[in-house]
């Protein structure tokens, strides 16, 4: 065996070598720091180090589920966030993606790619400034046309309701044209006979769409969905600290943003590893049972 595995790094030491960066980016910044979850089981002190503090057991996370006031409003609004994300971003670049494919205009092709492709380069900062401006109860352009067409305006940032609309609206702005670069390289790998014979069976361009470009997307599809279900406990604080306002609480507050109050700048540390230990388990299980389900319903699977 040991001379197998000599022989196989010595036949591919080319690209073992290029694979060894990022093997040692994800020891040294993933792996290795994983030791840090003790502190969620400990009442952790930067004086004393991680260990020299105390052990509490499970005393954080019985704090956050059965002490905190709002835990299962944040467990709710988080997940209700990542559902909507899926139901109307996930699919989003999937469409994208084949209408792009099906652009015979190859000029008109590039500038709708550039134009969607733009939004991903720029900062949440930049994005959420935009967006707080187009929304602005006094100046912005969504309100101006609402006066326009005879509407009252509306206070977007001040009313829970909107909050969840505007905020996968500007995710989808975002990551759409970005995201289309994975389903793009999947339809690029479709066999072009596959078209040629659907054409020659009597397939329209609808049908083919349907049986051949999908069909070719479905692996794709799949491990992305799958990964995406890893984070359904968690949401980009950043953006929802930018957006929020004590008047949305209600339904812009999530677990990320209560973590960063109560345990950052609360410097409750523990409290924060505690809760941020239980939103990677979760993911983790998710993880787990969808790919058990993708690997028994398809032959594709992470692994």
């Amino acid at each position: 065996m040991p001379v197998q595995l000599f022989e196989r790094l010595r036949k591919f030491k080319v690209y073992y070598l290029l694979l060894l960066p990022g093997i040692v980016y994800y020891i040294v910044f993933k792996y290795v720091p994983m030791y840090g979850v003790l502190i969620g089981f400990q009442n952790y002190s930067p004086a004393r180090g991680i260990w020299g503090s105390d052990w509490v057991g499970l005393k954080h996370f019985i704090t956050f589920f059965y002490e905190t006031p709002d835990s299962w409003k944040l467990i709710r609004n988080t997940l209700l966030l990542n559902v909507y994300e899926m139901l109307f971003y996930f699919p989003a670049p999937i469409v994208l993606a084949i209408l792009l494919h099906e652009l015979k205009h190859v000029l008109f092709r590039r500038v709708v790619q550039t134009i969607s492709y733009m939004p991903h380069f720029l900062s949440t900062v930049v994005i959420v400034g935009m967006t707080v401006t187009f929304l602005s109860p006094q100046s912005g352009i969504v309100n101006h046309l609402l006066d326009a067409l005879g509407f009252d305006r509306i206070m977007f940032l001040g009313d829970p309701g909107w909050f969840r609309t505007i905020y996968v609206g500007s995710e989808i702005w975002q990551k759409l044209g970005w995201g289309t670069i994975l389903y793009l390289a999947a339809i690029a790998g479709v066999d072009p006979t596959l078209y040629e014979a659907a054409r020659i069976d009597g397939a329209n361009r609808f049908q083919q769409i349907r049986h051949v470009t999908l069909v070719g997307m479905v692996p794709v599809i799949i491990i992305l969905f799958v990964l995406n279900l890893g984070s359904m406990m968690e949401v980009g604080y950043q953006k929802i600290i930018l957006l929020y306002n004590p008047f949305i609480y209600e339904t812009a507050d999530v677990i990320n943003t209560f973590v960063y109050r109560r345990g950052i700048l609360g410097a409750n540390f523990s409290f924060a590893a505690a809760v941020g230990l239980f939103q990677s388990l979760f993911g983790f299980v998710l993880v787990l049972l969808a790919n058990r389900a993708a690997r028994k319903y398809s032959d594709t699977s992470l692994w």
